[in-house]
């Protein structure tokens, strides 16, 4: 029981903090999506530093299921997740008719995966990154932004 009420408080905070950044703040949004709790707690926040809004989700599934879909002007998304990868949620997009641009994060040392990928979307960086390498995939899937 008390899981269940946990879990529709954090869904409560979680519309009410999209709700928020919606109303208070007209800067871009970008989406994380990422199964490493750590990533989606640091990366969101990192983003509102540098004057994103920010939206984090744990799977591929749980950000098709969202509102984000519609409104996210990039994604940042891990490669290697459970369920639905994130080239796999690139597919699912085009197919879908988005063509949100996409910045791939891995922990994979696999440099030709890197270089498939980075044919496709704007920017592959390996974690950890740093906030320069950020800002600079940020710039070119953004530009003008």
């Amino acid at each position: 029981m008390g899981s269940r009420a946990s879990c529709d408080r954090g869904r409560q905070e979680d519309h009410v903090m999209h709700l928020w950044d919606r109303v208070m703040t007209p800067s871009t949004l970008i989406a994380v999506i990422d199964d490493d709790e750590s990533v989606r707690e640091s990366l969101p926040d990192l983003l509102r530093e540098l004057g994103y809004r920010a939206r984090a989700f744990a799977s591929a599934d749980q950000f098709l299921a969202s509102d984000c879909i519609l409104s996210a002007q990039c994604l940042i998304l891990d490669i290697a997740m459970p369920g639905m990868s994130g080239p796999e949620l690139q597919q699912e997009l085009i197919r879908r008719g988005h063509t949100t641009p996409i910045i791939f994060i891995t922990a994979l040392a696999d440099k030709g995966v890197r270089s498939a990928l980075l044919h496709s979307t704007s920017a592959c960086l390996s974690k950890p990154f740093s906030e320069l390498e950020l800002r600079e995939a940020l710039a070119a899937a953004l530009p003008g932004v």
